[in-house]
């Protein structure tokens, strides 16, 4: 025992070596993996949402959503092995942007046992409880810890510079766009992508019933919910053409698999809002030296995403609402709405840093190194 302690404590100092980065293929495997562990989630929220008669903890759907955190846990612990195994100690062993996913895997495990317990002693949450439950909660929260490791990794790295390559940004993209989606499953009761295109003309058509409320609402928040990870992402780098595109198309992923893919029409509408985003990126070239033009892309691309949005309601659900105010309103409001945003995001035009990482002296950028 004493010599399992001596050696514990040995990995623990840190030798002083700087720590390194990664290589892409290996944050493109991290990625991967975590599209596992999402994917998992989401067969999971499925069979919450669609199976009423679930009464256990243990089945086919959480053995996906658990095996993949496996997965994606036991890639993270082999990179700091490896390091490890070469003499570095401490956090020297801990590959740059992985430390928060490291410590993220044990709170998951913890959290993992507290949700068997919560489910054996209390039974399986099928309603809006589900989103409240506190160890579901802790699970979303260090789940997101770790499948956002490849976004850290990539924020400083040298090879990655001003305007990374679509290729090279991948990986960062494929963990925000999952992260998102786990925010848009705790937020469902406020999810704009889980409504069908013909209530959404139903909702706009008749103002009093309620509806147009909870969708006006729905749409508002689910606005931000996706546009403020794109804004981080513009005001870090400029992001090659096609990186909202594929973020808006994993991002929906999450509202079709709770609604049984009903609802098909209108998470294309917003697949389309992606790709109207990136050619507004490329027009406009919104950058953190370029306020008015990040603003622009900001107010622009949501009014974009929401005009889209309800055009394919109307399309695909009966035709127009016939309450003008709202379904031309709805996406001003949504436009106005990232208007703000932007300029929470980039209250004053900030110097980029340069390409090797280094902090440019106008506004350095914070050193996010977990």
């Amino acid at each position: 025992m004493a010599l399992a302690n001596a050696g514990i404590r040995r990995l623990l100092v840190d030798t002083g070596e700087p720590r390194t980065w990664v290589s892409l293929r290996t944050d493109l495997v991290t990625a991967l993996l975590g599209v596992w562990f999402g994917i998992g989630l989401m067969i999971d929220a499925w069979a919450h949402s669609n199976l009423s008669e679930l009464e256990t903890f243990f089945t086919p759907w959480h053995a996906a959503f658990y095996s993949g955190f496996a997965a994606v846990s036991g890639w993270i612990l082999w990179q700091v092995w490896r390091n490890a195994r070469a003499g570095r100690q401490g956090l020297a062993a801990v590959p740059q942007g992985y430390l928060a996913g490291l410590l993220a895997v044990p709170a998951f495990a913890a959290f993992g046992f507290a949700d068997m317990m919560w489910h054996t002693l209390l039974g399986i949450e099928t309603s809006i409880d589900i989103l409240f439950s506190p160890s579901h909660l802790g699970l979303v929260t260090s789940m997101l810890l770790i499948i956002t490791t490849p976004l850290r990794s990539a924020w400083n790295a040298p090879d990655v510079g001003a305007r990374p390559t679509l290729g090279r940004l991948l990986p960062a993209l494929i963990g925000l766009a999952f992260a998102t989606t786990l925010v848009s499953l705790f937020l469902s009761y406020g999810d704009a992508l889980q409504w069908r295109a013909s209530r959404i003309v139903e909702a706009f058509s008749f103002p009093d019933d309620g509806g147009a409320y909870g969708l006006a609402t729905a749409i508002a928040l689910t606005n931000v919910v996706l546009l403020a990870p794109v804004l981080l992402l513009v005001r870090r780098w400029r992001l090659p053409f096609g990186s909202v595109t594929i973020m808006y198309a994993l991002a929906v992923l999450m509202p079709g698999a709770q609604t049984d893919f009903d609802n098909v029409s209108i998470l294309l509408s917003v697949v389309a809002g992606g790709l109207a985003a990136d050619l507004l990126i490329l027009w406009l070239r919104p950058s953190a030296d370029r306020r008015y033009a990040f603003w622009a892309f900001a107010g622009l691309s949501s009014f974009a995403t929401w005009s889209l949005y309800i055009g394919f309601a109307a399309a695909t659900g009966g035709g127009l609402p016939t309450t003008p105010e709202l379904w031309t309103g709805a996406p001003i409001v949504a436009g106005l709405i990232g208007l703000i945003l932007g300029a929470l995001f980039l209250p004053n035009a900030a110097g980029r840093p340069s390409p090797a990482g280094q902090a440019d002296p106008v506004d350095p950028p914070v050193d996010d190194r977990a």
